[in-house]
């Protein structure tokens, strides 16, 4: 049985990852060994009704290099700290990786499984030891548009994206919920909806919010920019769309993919609103087939208004696998350009599942 070292599982994607995996039953078929940067020597926590052994440190590398393959969830400085140090040491586990650190390295491959197997198997056959969990944002566009670059059909593509608190962290969800409950404060019976928004409008201008984490107030607005800037206008949010989905496709073709991407105050799942330039004009019906059949999770809903407002939205989708797909229609740009609207939880497709799922990969369980 492997030994299986678990590193952040404390954090939002952690304790997802380990949720998903005691739910389906996972630790049965590993050794479970959990580490902190933190709090070493403290209780472990419990897993699949068995308390686990104390924790141990996660900046040692020789305690690392017990294992047969390192799961973490702490970040990408975390990363940069210690799996060089490791592979340096002599250490050929499997590294696998939520963090961004690792991503692009020619050594590494970006997983999402239900798009990417046959990159993965290959990957694997060539001795590849480091997999890396992609972008949220990335992870589930492919997962609702997989359909359409299996079969060639997408020459370019526009992703606006509508993102949650959550993919910022705990302490930035934290923040917009106290957001919402100084603004909430705005409202007194018998108030006109002019004067409420005066009274928001002010409070949001005069400090009155907690903005320590977002800089800026969220709740009531949006934020039009995520990740650090880069030399050609991009943030770097905004570049991973085209760079992390090639990648992670791993076809000979390069896909222009290019967008905004949004902070808005959802508090979980992220949303996006894609353009596809397509190479022919498809049929719309060949299309919705296409994205409908790619994997078990995405679906496709019909472009009206009751199954758009009551399934294509974060409060429907979150805590959920499955990745609707809708507003499917072509453009009055052409018949060869196509519109549609997704959105799925980033805590889960977007973040720990695949993670969870090449796990089981390299344990021979899936």
């Amino acid at each position: 049985m492997k030994t299986v070292g678990f590193v952040g599982w404390r954090g939002m994607v952690g304790s997802v990852l380990l949720d998903r995996m005691a739910s389906e039953g996972d630790f049965t078929g590993c050794e479970p060994v959990f580490f902190s940067t933190s709090q070493v020597g403290q209780p472990g926590p419990t897993v699949g009704g068995r308390e686990s052994a104390p924790l141990r440190d996660a900046n040692d590398a020789r305690a690392l290099a017990e294992t047969d393959i390192v799961v973490t969830c702490q970040g990408g400085d975390y990363t940069r700290s210690v799996h060089g140090a490791l592979r340096e040491s002599g250490w050929d586990g499997y590294w696998i990786d939520a963090a961004s650190a690792l991503r692009m390295n020619e050594a590494s491959v970006i997983v999402l499984d239900p798009v990417n197997r046959r990159v993965i198997d290959e990957a694997l056959d060539a001795g590849t030891r480091d997999f890396i969990g992609g972008n949220c944002t990335v992870s589930l566009m492919l997962m609702g548009l997989q359909g359409l670059f299996d079969r060639g059909w997408v020459e370019w593509m526009t992703c606006m994206t509508y993102q949650s608190a959550s993919g910022a962290g705990a302490r930035h969800m934290t923040e917009l919920v106290r957001q919402m409950g100084e603004l909430g404060g705005c409202y007194a019976p018998g108030r006109t909806a002019l004067e409420l928004e005066r009274q928001v409008t002010a409070r949001m201008a005069n400090g009155a919010l907690p903005t320590e984490h977002f800089g800026v107030p969220l709740a009531a607005s949006l934020i039009p920019w995520i990740g650090g800037a880069m030399d050609n206008g991009q943030t770097r949010e905004e570049w991973k769309a085209a760079n992390e989905a090639n990648k992670i496709l791993g076809t000979d073709r390069f896909v222009p993919i290019d967008g905004q991407c949004v902070r808005v105050g959802a508090m979980r799942c992220h949303s996006q609103a894609l353009t596809v330039k397509l190479t022919a004009d498809v049929p719309l019906a060949d299309i919705e087939s296409a994205i409908a059949g790619a994997n078990d999770w995405v679906e496709v809903l019909p472009n009206d208004h009751e199954a758009t407002c009551q399934q294509l939205t974060p409060a429907a989708v979150s805590g959920h696998l499955r990745v609707p797909v809708g507003r499917v229609r072509k453009t009055t740009f052409g018949p060869d350009y196509l519109t549609c609207f997704t959105v799925g939880d980033q805590l889960l497709w977007g973040a720990a599942e695949p993670l969870r799922r090449t796990l089981l990969i390299l344990l021979g369980r899936l």
